[in-house]
């Protein structure tokens, strides 16, 4: 038990940790990314806007040349405005290429760009007026198309050092990400044993109580039978005599089930784990359980298939078919129907085990049926008896053979119980 709360601590936080770096991380990345696109489609939108150049200054000279004093004011910059620096024309490399309504190349202009020629330009502006789409990425390119006069204006804008710089960004926050997620796992590994220590120690002292205090009810329980068949001898049977045998009884396989639980719920239970005939300790336990159900107006159809064996504890295997057969008797109605199913499924045994409720079953408390001591209906605990561990012994067993058990109601009206055990 501890081991599994050690397990499921260490995933909560690597889950909790991996979405927190994936949300920041991720956030930080598109971002970048969308910072990347807003500055590409600002130029393109500069050049667009004077006919696939960039604009000149008033006197006609290119954008941040010097001007004499006696010069007239300026008009207001349009790098400024756009957020873009008077050095942009002199980084960027762009292209663009007149296209015709038809597709027919019309102009080109490489002369900002050396790493495409006019033969390189006609095929992307091509495919770009193919794909019927106004702007995005074709390659590392960034391009815009826009309708004039003349055609068909489609410009490129070189993107390769922004994107190149995006992707190193990227590839360097996964390996990042990566690396603290592994430190942190290893930092679990060694301090999750020290977290768990205050539970496992109090654990461990719960269940020494339960086997020492088991062990010490024992005693006076058979001393209190023993006393109670001689008094029965002396003075006949009667109603007080009876009472007490019967509780005896009652606390005596109520400490047998508590220590049984005990000892089941160690990290390694010493079981005898032998190859044994499943299908034929299967069919012996339903059949001491037909009469039974027979007595009680009950429906109990058997599937089981034949010929397969189980490595594991016989004895509590045994047990296991008997809590669970023994649940679904007491829980159904007069009338009911209980089916006992086992099959193979590839390397993995599957027993079910269902019976029609005798009041509607809550979704929210199916997975509480394994917890000690739970009842879905606490009036019906006189009823019925038995104290609630029984399901909490069967999951125990089922656990200690390293296989899986859960509970199903899909309509609310049967309850059925399915237990995957190693082939």
């Amino acid at each position: 038990m501890i081991g599994r709360l050690r397990r499921k601590f260490i995933v909560a936080c690597m889950i909790s940790l991996a979405i927190v770096l994936t949300v920041i991380l991720g956030g930080v990345n598109l971002m970048s990314y969308h910072k990347v696109v807003a500055d590409a489609d600002n130029i393109l939108t500069l050049l667009d806007a004077n006919n696939g150049a960039f604009p000149k200054n008033h006197d006609g000279q290119p954008p941040g040349t010097t001007q004499p004093d006696s010069a007239p004011k300026a008009k207001k910059d349009p790098f400024g405005q756009r957020g873009m620096s008077p050095e942009t024309p002199y980084e960027s490399r762009f292209f663009s290429v007149l296209l015709g309504e038809d597709g027919q190349v019309l102009q080109t202009d490489t002369g900002q760009i050396a790493a495409v020629d006019e033969a390189e330009a006609a095929v992307y502006a091509q495919n770009v007026f193919l794909s019927g789409r106004s702007s995005g990425f074709w390659g590392n390119y960034r391009y815009l198309q826009c309708e004039n006069e003349r055609g068909v204006l489609i410009i490129f804008l070189d993107c390769g050092r922004s994107l190149s710089s995006f992707r190193m960004t990227l590839l360097a926050s996964v390996l990042l990400a990566l690396l603290g997620l592994l430190a942190v796992l290893v930092l679990l590994l060694i301090l999750s044993k020290r977290i768990v220590r205050p539970v496992a120690e109090s654990y461990e002292k719960q269940k020494q109580f339960i086997t020492d205090a088991g062990h010490e009810l024992k005693t006076p329980m058979t001393i209190i039978s023993a006393d109670a068949d001689l008094a029965e001898m002396e003075c006949g049977e009667n109603q007080w005599i009876s009472d007490i045998r019967r509780q005896a009884q009652r606390l005596t396989g109520l400490t047998n089930d508590l220590i049984y639980l005990s000892r089941m719920e160690e990290e390694q239970p010493k079981l005898a784990l032998i190859d044994f005939p499943i299908s034929d300790v299967a069919e012996e336990m339903a059949q001491s359980f037909q009469a039974l159900a027979k007595s009680q107006e009950k429906e109990f159809s058997l599937h089981i298939q034949p010929m397969l064996s189980c490595t594991g504890d016989e004895k509590a295997i045994r047990q296991l078919l008997s809590i669970l057969l023994d649940n679904a008797l007491k829980y159904s109605p007069a009338g009911g129907r209980l089916k006992l199913r086992l099959e193979k499924q590839g390397r993995t045994l599957l027993l079910t085990v269902s019976n029609t409720a005798a009041q509607p079953i809550e979704q929210d408390k199916l997975p509480h049926l394994f917890d000690r001591f739970y009842r879905t209906d606490q009036s019906r605990s006189s009823q019925t008896g038995g104290y609630g561990l029984g399901l909490s012994i069967a999951r125990s067993i089922v656990l200690a053979h390293k296989g899986k058990i859960r509970a199903e109601s899909p309509d609310g009206r049967t309850l059925t119980f399915m237990i995957y055990l190693p082939g």
